[in-house]
């Protein structure tokens, strides 16, 4: 993560011939063709699979009542699993030299998020954060040797960097520890605390040398999360509807959440990608403030699958809460994201104010589909798929609206 420009390289690490252990030299930030490798697709799929059972958790939390401190509990694991896969992105952007010791540290971040994956239950159901806390220092220290890596293969401002990089971690993770000696009611302040420590660190690494991530690289690595992340939505989805037809025969109650459900991911996937961003993110101070941002895509995105799985259970009876509260386990995270997504992407290509609104007027409408009962789901698709619609036609009447200027000045 940076928040400010660095200074381009044509050094490509993996160009240095194929020994066991490279330098971990900067790759050039004006690199052609670069895209995710195996090894990072590996890993947003690990990730994932905390996602999954953060997400099953809040499931349970809302559908006993107890939302609020559900949601809560799925802040703070969230963060941990976001903030460790974002600090990797950024880094092997500018660094990753694909050698056999960064191939192994990145199978430890690996190891180390199914750990914190294995402690969600215990983190939601007993507030007993050991094996989450233990998850995340592995993941952590991983990132740690990598940085010390970087401080031995480079020199000046950017070994200080890498220090600073190295340091600052370190001081979080015993941040951390108070979240297993605190009272409970505590921890949220000491989880606030040095997140805001965490989100810091980057700021104060960079301030003298800036490391050199790839626009082109870090667009596809946030946009290929954010399509498994809205898989994980569907597949959530999905096997809810199947176990409540199977146990309870309520495919036609069932039908209107299934539908409205798939049109609200089919236009969640279509807004996000109908822009390319990477050309945004040359600007390093907007690329900072996007790659912060996508926790409350991602966090809304997973959320979205978890408002799902507690709108099937409320229809079939196994939900202790109202139909209100299973709408807005739906709604709330839909508008969210599609707020989200109009201020990290939509708005820097919109035209005019008739398209800088339509995302907020839908945000606030699907909003108060939450007051439908049990159409709010499916009212709430049909709105997203409408949006979708909207957008497509007022892009369509300005690009025609310039095809047709372009004719007349050429003739």
């Amino acid at each position: 993560m940076t928040s400010r420009s660095a200074p381009e390289s044509a050094s490509t690490p993996r160009s240095a011939g194929h020994w066991p252990l490279r330098r971990m030299t900067a790759r050039g930030r004006d690199e052609a063709h670069r895209v995710a490798s195996p090894l990072e697709l590996l890993f947003d799929l690990c990730f994932v699979v905390a996602i999954a059972q953060a997400g099953a958790e809040l499931v349970h939390a809302v559908a006993e009542g107890h939302a609020g401190q559900g949601i809560l509990d799925y802040a703070m694991i969230f963060f941990a699993i976001w903030w460790a896969w974002m600090n990797f992105s950024w880094f092997a952007s500018a660094y990753d030299n694909d050698d056999v010791l960064y191939r192994v540290v990145t199978l430890v971040q690996i190891a180390g998020v199914l750990v914190l994956a294995a402690g969600v239950s215990k983190a939601f159901e007993d507030h007993d954060f050991l094996v989450v806390w233990l998850g995340y220092v592995i993941m952590r220290f991983a990132m740690i040797a990598q940085w010390l890596r970087v401080a031995r293969s480079t020199e000046g401002t950017e070994r200080t960097m890498a220090l600073r990089y190295a340091g600052g971690v370190l001081l979080c993770q015993i941040g951390w520890l108070g979240l297993l000696f605190v009272p409970e009611a505590a921890r949220p302040w000491v989880f606030l605390v040095v997140a805001v420590a965490e989100l810091c660190v980057p700021l104060f690494a960079e301030k003298a040398f800036t490391t050199s991530w790839h626009p082109h690289h870090i667009a596809e690595r946030y946009g290929l999360f954010t399509i498994i992340v809205l898989g994980e939505t569907i597949a959530a989805a999905t096997v809810a509807v199947k176990s409540a037809v199977d146990e309870h025969d309520a495919l036609g109650e069932l039908l209107p959440i299934a539908a409205g459900g798939l049109l609200i991911v089919f236009a969640a996937w279509w807004i996000y990608f109908v822009v390319p961003i990477h050309g945004h993110l040359r600007s390093s101070g907007e690329a900072f403030l996007w790659g912060y941002g996508h926790y409350l895509i991602f966090a809304s995105a997973a959320a979205i699958g978890a408002g799902l799985e507690v709108a099937v259970e409320q229809t079939v009876g196994t939900a202790h809460i109202s139909a209100l509260s299973a709408s807005a386990a739906v709604t709330l995270p839909t508008a969210l994201y599609f707020l989200a997504v109009w201020v990290l992407h939509s708005r820097h290509f919109k035209v005019g104010i008739a398209q800088q609104i339509v995302l907020p007027t839908t945000a606030l409408l699907v909003i108060l589909c939450t007051f439908l009962g049990d159409w709010a789901v499916l009212a709430a698709g049909i709105v997203s798929a409408l949006t979708v619609a909207v957008g497509v036609l007022m892009t369509t009447r300005v690009v025609t609206r310039e095809s047709a200027a372009g004719t007349a000045r050429s003739a």
